[in-house]
């Protein structure tokens, strides 16, 4: 006996120390995968790496890259648009910008197609790192319509897929959209021969159905699978499948449609999950496979601040058909799977209950976001200030670059803190913490003067979108030391404090989240924390500093909590 367990050990040793994994080793995937706005997500697999991206929008850096080899464990590597020089989105809304990049990789090479959607339209970026640096982007004019992603064939050839107009661009219906292929050279980017439609309208044109989007190609046992999202992305968000035995078609779908959707299930359910779609399937370190795809969790009915989140399920193949999440109805928040996990070092979490502080010694974590481009003039690093901002005259409320670097809320329940260092000199000039959904639906506690004295004060959006609505305000009495910022969020309600010594003093609780929530301001993006300095529409040369931006999250649904 004592030989065979020698022999065993010796045998675990050596795959220990040769990096091979024990596959009798059980991991639990926690959903979201990615928790926050991290919307619109793709997956690619090379070797034992797994690399993924997601939308932005109108922020700056855009479409995050992160790097995997558990399907669990995700570090951001970089942004594809991480240069000024390769786009901005000035004069552009905060929802627009930047829709549903897609990540593939063929011959060394590393492909992210997207869609520029008010200017650039379809383009693609190349690395042969996907830590980068990216490629500028090259158009692909030819395309028209949203979602492209890229399928190279066993032959090697290209095809570009995307959803596009109804025939003729004659809709029958609102929603009545259509999915396209061309070739496409992947070398030059350009396309080769004729565009052809492969889906008309989605799974049965006669119900009207809407929005297929989001399209992916692969193969499997002889078969090539395009694979969609269909209703929306909202409350009735599915993902469907159609197959042919040529890449060109005809694709007939799968009569047991669609193969994910959490529409229909109990309204009152516990911490449900909603509006699951626009999918991509990928292998996972068990040979099994698994599907990546966006969702939401809403504290009430269809409210959520959060944004649309990032989810992984398993996969079950039924008669050379996939069907995501095969046992359950409802998306589970974990998944047991029997391979090992690889956890990533120097890395903020992004699953479960956390907590971390962000400094600002060396450098910014290349998962704050600036509004639509990045003025490296406009702030400064240092171990004595952390981070200092310059007081620009743009404010929020419109569509330039204010003195803004966001954090993406993350949870239902949490809290974020700064430590603000500022001296105002007019009523103008304000520095402070907001959180913020778009340019007409924030909140923001600031540090301010009010008739010469100065004060912490809390505003809103204004109506109009012209300038922000007094809340409440406090005199401080003293306005020279630094003063502590801080907003919690309650699911339904948000409340905000400030403090100038060891303890919290309230200054406003429970005021309407649903009223920064995706459903009220419409778009598509989640809440932002966002560090902000403005002298509102004056020049100045005053600055403001952030010593640190503290962030604790604590969702019920997740079991384990932050202490």
């Amino acid at each position: 006996m004592k030989i065979k367990q020698i022999l065993y050990s010796a045998i675990l040793a050596c795959f220990i120390s040769s990096g091979q994994r024990i596959w009798a080793q059980t991991t639990t995937l926690v959903n979201p995968i990615l928790t926050g706005f991290y919307p619109d997500p793709s997956v690619v697999k090379v070797g034992e790496d797994y690399y993924l991206v997601n939308s932005t929008f109108s922020y700056f850096p855009g479409i995050p890259v992160f790097h995997s080899k558990d399907l669990k464990n995700w570090k951001q590597i970089s942004n594809v648009i991480s240069r000024a020089s390769q786009m901005d989105f000035m004069g552009e809304k905060l929802t627009r910008g930047l829709f549903a990049p897609a990540i593939s990789y063929h011959n060394g090479t590393y492909y992210v197609t997207c869609t520029d959607i008010d200017h650039d339209g379809n383009f693609i970026v190349t690395a042969k790192n996907p830590a980068g640096p990216w490629s500028d982007p090259v158009r692909v004019p030819q395309v028209h319509g949203i979602d492209p992603s890229l399928y190279f064939d066993d032959d090697s050839k290209a095809y570009i897929i995307y959803n596009s107009d109804a025939p003729d661009r004659k809709p029958l219906y609102s929603g009545h959209r259509t999915i396209r292929i061309y070739e496409i050279d992947p070398v030059t980017l350009k396309v080769i021969g004729e565009e052809k439609q492969l889906v008309n309208g989605g799974v049965d044109l006669s119900k009207k159905p809407v929005w297929i989007e989001a399209p992916h190609i692969m193969k499997r046992n002889g078969w090539y699978y395009l694979y969609a999202a269909e209703g929306g992305t909202s409350v009735n968000h599915t993902e469907v499948v159609f197959r042919s035995k040529s890449v060109w078609g005809p694709y007939v779908a799968y009569e047991n449609n669609p193969i994910l959707t959490q529409k229909g299930l109990p309204d009152d359910r516990k911490d449900p999950v909603t509006s699951a779609g626009h999918a991509q399937f990928v292998d996972g370190p068990d040979g099994k496979t698994y599907a990546i795809f966006l969702a939401v969790r809403p504290y009430e009915g269809d409210y959520y601040n959060t944004g649309r989140e990032t989810f992984i399920a398993p996969v079950e193949w039924k008669n050379d058909w996939p069907v995501i999440n095969p046992d359950h109805k409802e998306i589970k928040y974990t998944y047991q799977v029997n391979f090992g996990e690889v956890e990533q070092k120097n890395v903020f979490p992004q699953s479960g209950n956390f907590e971390y502080t962000l400094t600002f010694e060396k450098s910014l974590d290349p998962a704050l976001l600036f509004m639509r481009t990045i003025d490296s003039s406009s702030f400064s690093l240092s171990k004595k200030d952390g981070l200092t901002m310059k007081l620009k005259p743009e404010t929020i409320l419109e569509l330039g670059n204010p003195s803004f670097i966001g954090k993406r809320q993350q949870h239902l329940y949490c809290t974020a803190d700064v430590e603000l260092d500022f001296k105002p000199k007019s009523e103008n000039e304000k520095a402070g913490l907001t959180i913020l959904q778009d340019e007409r639906h924030f909140y923001f506690v600031t540090k301010s003067l009010d008739q010469g004295k100065p004060a912490v004060q809390l505003y809103k959006a204004g109506s109009d979108g012209r300038k922000m609505d007094l809340i409440t305000q406090k005199t401080l009495t003293d306005g020279n030391n630094p003063i502590k910022l801080r907003i919690v969020a309650e699911g339904e309600f948000y409340s905000f404090y400030y403090s100038t010594g060891s303890s919290w003093e309230l200054l406003k609780d429970k005021l309407d989240a649903k009223y920064l929530s995706t459903k009220t301001a419409g778009g598509f993006i989640g809440c932002l924390f966002g560090m902000y300095a403005t002298s509102s529409g004056e020049q100045t040369s005053n600055s403001a500093s952030f010593k640190y931006l503290k962030y604790s999250g604590n969702d019920p649904m997740f079991k384990t909590s932050i202490k």
